[in-house]
């Protein structure tokens, strides 16, 4: 409002300045103007609208409108056909084009009765210039309106774009999350097995053998500081940026299996284990990948296969492809299942899957790197998990 004021301020000056050269150099040909007392408020009310002209542009036009009636019968000077220009300008800036066609249409009325009231030789050529005017004031106004429009249509893309930013990024971070959640899952659920195992087994040799029973222990409290250590390092991704400067541990890889084949059969478990000597030079998510489908495979072997369960493992590379290969003797078997529509035995046995997050994180795990996995009852008896995982990624 305080530019809008001074341009109100600026054209009641103008006529202002009009009226004091008529009044010291009067004009016999003209008719003289009204006294201060009737110009001067007239020159302030039409003028008086347009500092409110951006906030109310209709009032503030059609006031502007009432007031030029008089100021322009009165001839008192030019800041009333300004004035009208400015509120044509507005309406079509801040209402629309249809408001400022009917206010077009207004202002031709009132000048078509000013000139048919008092018609003169002036006539024509005053008509013909406040119609230039008019088309001036509404090219401005067109132009200004497109252009805040288009202003308009940018801060709402922006407003958009950014939206989709942040859902963007809550959506990476719920995916991070989740694969943190099968991190942890893997950690856990392995330790937690191998720390189980060996309880059952100090358990029993406690009495006849302490010094098993002392080994089973040692193990139990050197897997279960691996998995804190683990499960440290996991919870403070959940944190954000906080602990930055503090060390970070690598996080395992295909060369630790023969590691994690070391601790399946400290458990219990008799494991054999072929790992080729190329896997240095593997991609790291491929290769925390291989390392986190046989720790996963491993542990369902301690789980479910049974008392006596023998293991293998075997992780080949043959040129592009890294082939993964868990089996255990156990007793994960096919079983036939009842077809649930038809009340009879299908005739290829099919796997009841279990429906935790082990399974479904290894096949996401290979999916992630364009790979496959298998898993499901061994020919002859067992289980097996097959993967297959690309030894090159493409960029």
């Amino acid at each position: 409002m305080a530019g809008d004021t001074l341009i109100a301020v600026l054209l009641g000056f103008v006529d202002l300045m009009l009226f004091l050269g008529n009044a010291a150099f009067p004009d016999t040909d003209t008719v003289p103007m009204p006294p201060w007392y009737v110009t001067v408020p007239i020159d302030i009310a039409v003028v008086a609208p347009l500092a409110f002209r951006r906030k109310r542009p209709v009032l503030a036009a059609y006031l502007v409108y009432a007031v030029s009636v008089a100021h322009s019968t009165l001839g008192l000077g030019v800041a009333g056909i300004v004035a009208l220009g400015l509120s044509l300008y507005t309406i079509l800036v801040y209402v629309g084009r249809k408001q400022g066609l009917l206010y077009v249409g207004a202002l031709v009325l009132m000048n078509t009765v000013t000139v048919l009231a008092d018609p003169d030789e002036r006539g024509l050529p005053n008509i013909i210039f406040i119609l230039l005017g008019l088309a001036l004031f509404w090219t401005l106004g067109e132009f200004m309106g497109a252009r805040r429009a288009y202003h308009r249509e940018v801060e709402a893309r922006l407003h958009l774009l950014e939206t989709e930013r942040d859902q963007a990024a809550r959506i990476a971070v719920a995916e991070e999350r989740s694969r943190i959640a099968r991190e942890l899952h893997d950690v856990v659920a392995h330790s937690v097995s191998v720390m189980v195992v060996q309880a059952d087994g100090a358990k029993l040799s406690l009495a006849g053998n302490p010094e098993l029973a002392g080994r089973a222990l040692q193990t139990i409290s050197e897997t279960g500081r691996g998995a804190l250590g683990e499960l440290r390092r996991l919870l403070d991704v959940l944190r954000g940026d906080q602990g930055e400067g503090e060390p970070r541990v690598p996080q395992p890889d295909a060369n630790a299996v023969s590691e994690l084949v070391t601790r399946i059969r400290t458990a219990g478990v008799p494991t054999t284990l072929e790992l080729d000597e190329e896997l240095g030079a593997l991609p790291a998510g491929v290769s925390l990948g291989i390392y986190r489908i046989v720790q996963e495979s491993l542990t369902n072997t301690l789980k479910h296969a049974g008392v006596g369960a023998r293991a293998a493992v075997r992780v080949h590379r043959d040129r592009d492809r890294v082939e993964v290969l868990v089996r255990d003797d156990g007793a994960g078997r096919a079983r036939q299942l009842v077809d649930v529509t038809t009340g009879s035995k299908t005739g290829a046995p099919r796997l009841q899957v279990p429906g935790g997050n082990g399974l479904i994180g290894m096949r996401e795990r290979a999916n992630v790197y364009g790979g496959t996995l298998e898993a499901g009852p061994a020919p002859g008896g067992g289980w097996q998990v097959h993967a297959v995982f690309p030894a090159r990624l493409d960029s």
